[in-house]
């Protein structure tokens, strides 16, 4: 088993980084992920019926935690937001943590991309990801997602047209346009 799990961490362990990191924003949060991503492969490689990729199966899994972390956020948020009376200051604290410093991207340009990838629906975020940074065919992106093609093909073209419109807003008001 150790050298499969040397064999899938060599490979793939760059390309599953980027992809949590790339949901989540936060290199700390993001080891902590892929190690769960880890246990969960080694708990399940007996299960793996080779029916997909191995890429596409581990892929699929980093999905599954990245969501299941966001679902945890969630209900925490909301048993905080439950516990304090918020009506009187009529808004919630805003949150001014900054994107990580980590960004790999030095280019302004895809910097602005990366920012419009949060505006889009986690979805759209989702496909664009996995078919662009991470260079999986349509096929592999619905395996991984558990879409149908069509849906891959229809939130993929959503999500580039919503980041398309942004950047000629950005390009209206005086930014650089790509």
């Amino acid at each position: 088993m150790k050298a499969i799990f040397d064999k899938l961490y060599d490979n793939y362990h760059q390309d599953l980084f980027q992809y949590i990191f790339y949901m989540v924003k936060d290199r700390e949060t993001t080891e902590d992920l892929i190690q769960e991503v880890y246990i969960k492969v080694l708990k399940s490689y007996q299960n793996f019926k080779g029916e997909s990729s191995e890429k596409t199966w581990l892929f699929s899994i980093a999905r599954h935690v990245t969501y299941d972390f966001f679902r945890s956020l969630k209900r925490k948020r909301n048993r905080i937001s439950d516990f304090f009376d918020w009506t009187e200051k009529g808004e919630l604290i805003p949150d001014e943590k900054d994107l990580p410093e980590e960004i790999t991207i030095k280019n302004e340009q895809m910097k602005q991309i990366y920012n419009y990838l949060d505006k889009c629906t986690i979805d759209q975020k989702n496909v664009l990801i996995l078919r662009y940074l991470h260079s999986f065919s349509i096929q592999e992106t619905a395996e991984i997602l558990n879409f149908s093609i069509s849906k891959v093909k229809t939130t993929q073209h959503r999500g580039l047209k919503a980041i398309k419109k942004l950047l000629k807003e950005h390009g209206e008001k005086g930014g650089d346009i790509l």
